[in-house]
């Protein structure tokens, strides 16, 4: 069942009011593009990009849960979906997805499967170096720019592939991440990277969070990262960080939590034409909003801005299970209840897609 988008302007306003109606089911297939850069920040030098596709499916399959954790004991539920199942008619709209530090393409599955359930093919990526899954290396906690490569190395494999090409309309592509993954999404609508700006802005706010090592990889202090881009092959690389990695044809950005925002040129924000949609929690410690999603907002000439009261960082990952909010550290200090700040998060994603795409 394709999404159908019924929508009432209200002139007085000048809001819309749209109702869309959900596929019944959702699909999950896989696939792996080769990227250099993705030998640059993998531990193993492999060049595998991994890439996660969710999209409407045709009715009749069964679905099954996405979870995150050992198999017998998971500790996060992200959805579900139906592995491979064949796509609903139709071309849809895309919308790719990126995770954030240290998180995954599985993590952001009750977002992703969400917002496929709502009519659009949804493609994600682990980006190598940064993902939960693989050990977490400087260069990719360093060559940030490379987040929106992947991004667009996804959409290409997803255009050619034989089975996934035939269902995707190119013509209504959006972006969507979280914490680093809302980093992407700007860099991947046209705002430049700025190291010197984030190195020069840290030597002034020491304390600021984002300029400490995150609790995904201790030892990438600042005094490390700065080391490492001494370095001669970090050092060339780096020349090419504030390049245009802009995807062409982009003509929308959810950013729910939006980190490492000072690592952006911000007069490079202030050029990016595309609407920008910023959700984020007024308890966030780890991307603080004044730094990040409020300062990005208040540089976008058409940004909206939505703050949750009591909403953290980590709220913006998959459902904990019961043994999660036991063992899991990122699930310890919910003081809203997830569903609600997911709930929050889906109908102004499906909303706000819906209305430019």
């Amino acid at each position: 069942m394709t999404a159908r988008i019924s929508c009432l302007a209200l002139a007085a306003a000048t809001l819309l009011a749209c109702t869309v109606a959900h596929a019944s089911t959702v699909g999950e297939t896989h696939r792996v593009a080769h990227t250099p850069s993705a030998a640059l920040r993998d531990a193993q030098h492999r060049d595998a990009l991994r890439i996660t596709v969710w999209y409407p499916a045709t009715t009749g399959v069964s679905e099954t849960p996405l979870q995150v954790g050992p198999p017998d004991k998971p500790l996060f539920d992200a959805g579900r979906a139906a592995a491979d199942a064949p796509f609903a008619a139709g071309r849809h709209p895309v919308i790719l997805l990126s995770h954030g530090f240290g998180g995954s393409a599985r993590i952001m599955a009750w977002f992703g499967t969400a917002l496929a359930r709502a009519g659009n093919v949804v493609i994600a990526v682990d980006h190598p170096g940064t993902n939960g899954r693989d050990p977490m290396t400087m260069a990719g906690g360093l060559l940030v720019w490379d987040r929106a490569v992947d991004l667009r190395a996804a959409l290409d494999t997803a255009k050619a592939d034989a089975r996934i090409g035939p269902h995707v309309d190119v013509q209504r592509l959006g972006v969507a991440g979280f914490s680093m993954g809302g980093f992407a999404a700007l860099v991947s609508a046209g705002a430049r990277v700025d190291i010197d700006h984030y190195i020069a802005f840290c030597h002034a706010h020491p304390a600021e969070a984002t300029c400490a090592p995150q609790a995904e990889a201790p030892d990438q202090t600042l005094a490390a990262r700065e080391q490492a881009l001494k370095t001669p092959q970090m050092a060339a690389l780096a020349k090419h960080a504030g390049d245009d990695y802009a995807i062409p044809g982009v003509r929308a950005v959810f950013a729910m939590a939006p980190g490492g925002i000072e690592a952006l040129a911000p007069a490079s924000l202030k050029t990016v034409d595309t609407p920008v949609s910023i959700l984020l929690g007024e308890a966030d410690p780890v991307a603080p909003p004044a730094s990040n999603g409020k300062f990005a907002a208040s540089l976008l000439p058409h940004a909206t801005l939505k703050t949750l009261k009591g909403v953290g960082h980590y709220d913006f990952l998959a459902d904990c299970t019961a043994l999660g909010r036991q063992q899991e550290p990122l699930c310890k200090h919910f003081q809203v209840p997830q569903e609600r700040t997911h709930a929050t998060a889906i109908a102004t994603a499906e909303a706000f897609f819906a209305s430019h795409l």
